[in-house]
């Protein structure tokens, strides 16, 4: 029931003439629906969640935001954002809360440490965690949520910071069906593929998998290309062999890994930005982790999980995870 009547009081907000220059033309849009859309909190306004979050304003809702970087937070407030101080702050302004954090410890503290969200959650809040983490911990998460008279989700994303920044994230959702439409309402803001997976940890064991193919897929790319220069073929031709033939995969033709390739893609600014190694590592421990526990035969998934481990052990952590082309270019030298 809580579902039913989320975003149906009214709020008055004064829209910051920041978001209009921002973006064009939305606040007529905003004006006309802001009266029926509560404020959203936000918790994690890195590489993903300030794109996220700025989506969500676009499509006029008031967003009350937070980050362990103050500074992370400028670029909303500037656009009209509310920043306050805790994740507890945000608990206690908002009854919807999507958070976008690094790993399972950083979700654990956010909702439950002494200043995180459960500490001033209001009964029948909505709580989707967009971030990539362990299975079980969403699963303890909701357990907690509950028990506070709370409703979490696992809501984790594909698609990169491209796609965040366009609203073309893809969704997997987990969580109560009956709570799916509420989720999908600010989720749809945000991506333009939201789908419901089951019940509590189904989405992130989705976007396990999907990242443990990514991570192949992006291996596979990058040893195909190196392995298409040394033959002397020219990388961009090489590239466009590959996506009209069937080789081609996303690692491909939407993120090359070889530089001077495509543009707008970390591999084009010194492997700046997007998804980190360290953060693809993360998620394929995940993988390799639930895959001891189901028994599952993962061989290239182990092995791309030893790759990029190496490569957070040898100045690549917080380069872009496509960077293992420029890995595979240095060990050929050694």
């Amino acid at each position: 029931m809580a579902a039913l009547f989320r975003g149906s009081r009214t709020v008055l907000f004064s829209w910051n003439k920041h978001v209009d220059s921002a973006f064009g033309n939305v606040s007529a849009l905003c004006t006309r629906t802001m009266a029926s859309k509560t404020p959203v909190g936000f918790i994690g306004l890195g590489n993903m969640g300030t794109p996220m979050a700025k989506n969500l304003l676009k499509n006029g809702y008031p967003v009350i935001c937070t980050d362990v970087f103050p500074e992370s937070c400028k670029e909303l407030q500037d656009i009209g954002a509310q920043v306050v101080d805790t994740p507890a702050d945000v608990a206690d302004k908002a009854d919807r809360i999507i958070t976008m954090l690094p790993s399972s410890p950083n979700v654990i503290d956010a909702y439950t440490g002494n200043s995180g969200i459960l500490k001033k959650v209001k009964k029948g809040t909505l709580l989707i965690d967009s971030s990539t983490i362990d299975p079980y911990v969403s699963k303890d998460m909701a357990v907690t949520a509950e028990k506070m008279g709370a409703v979490f989700m696992d809501a984790p994303v594909s698609g990169g910071v491209g796609a965040a920044s366009m609203a073309k994230l893809t969704f997997m959702v987990g969580g109560p069906e009956e709570e799916y439409t509420a989720a999908q309402e600010l989720l749809t803001c945000m991506g333009a593929n939201v789908v419901y997976c089951g019940q509590v940890g189904s989405g992130q064991a989705a976007k396990i998998c999907n990242n443990m193919l990514l991570a192949i897929g992006m291996i596979g790319t990058a040893e195909t290309m190196n392995l298409g220069i040394r033959l002397g073929l020219d990388p961009k031709l090489l590239a466009q062999v590959l996506n009209m033939s069937s080789g081609r995969c996303w690692s491909s033709d939407t993120y090359n890994p070889v530089p001077g390739v495509m543009e707008g893609v970390p591999s084009a600014n010194n492997y700046q930005g997007g998804f980190g190694t360290t953060l693809m590592a993360k998620d394929l421990g995940f993988a390799q982790s639930t895959a001891t526990s189901t028994r599952s035969p993962i061989p290239l998934g182990s092995l791309a999980h030893q790759i990029f481990r190496v490569m957070c052990s040898r100045g690549y952590a917080n380069k872009d995870f496509s960077s293992v082309f420029q890995f595979l270019r240095e060990e050929e030298g050694q």
